[in-house]
């Protein structure tokens, strides 16, 4: 979905655990297409998926953990919370920007990579 919405900077890098949807070639098939890298966490080494369990457990948190009546029920959901609630109005604590949300966070940071004018 993120590729499809484009984007991506080429080379970035998918993070996964090591199941076999993500060990597939078919998978690192289209990870090659799409011009990422790929990056698996560690057999038996539950600290490499700490950000995605804190963001699952965040959405969780928000939105709940109901029956929603269809897939895309619960996919609007989620999305309605991701681009609407989290990343223009939850504020997080940025080290060198203060309390911003995670779209003035990425905003920013283009800005600071931009050449001089």
């Amino acid at each position: 979905m993120a590729a499809g919405r484009g984007g991506l900077e080429h080379g970035c890098i998918m993070h996964t655990d090591r199941g076999s949807e993500y060990t597939s070639d078919e998978f690192r098939t289209e990870i090659g297409k799409l011009r990422m890298r790929q990056s698996m966490g560690r057999v038996g080494s539950c600290y490499d998926n700490v950000a995605a369990e804190s963001w699952f457990a965040i959405l969780k948190a928000e939105i709940g953990t109901s029956m929603w009546e269809t897939r895309e029920a619960a996919r609007a959901d989620v999305f309605r919370y991701v681009e609407v609630e989290y990343n223009r109005s939850r504020l997080r604590r940025h080290p060198e920007y203060g309390y911003v949300t995670p779209l003035e966070t990425r905003s920013l940071l283009r800005q600071n990579l931009a050449p001089a004018a």
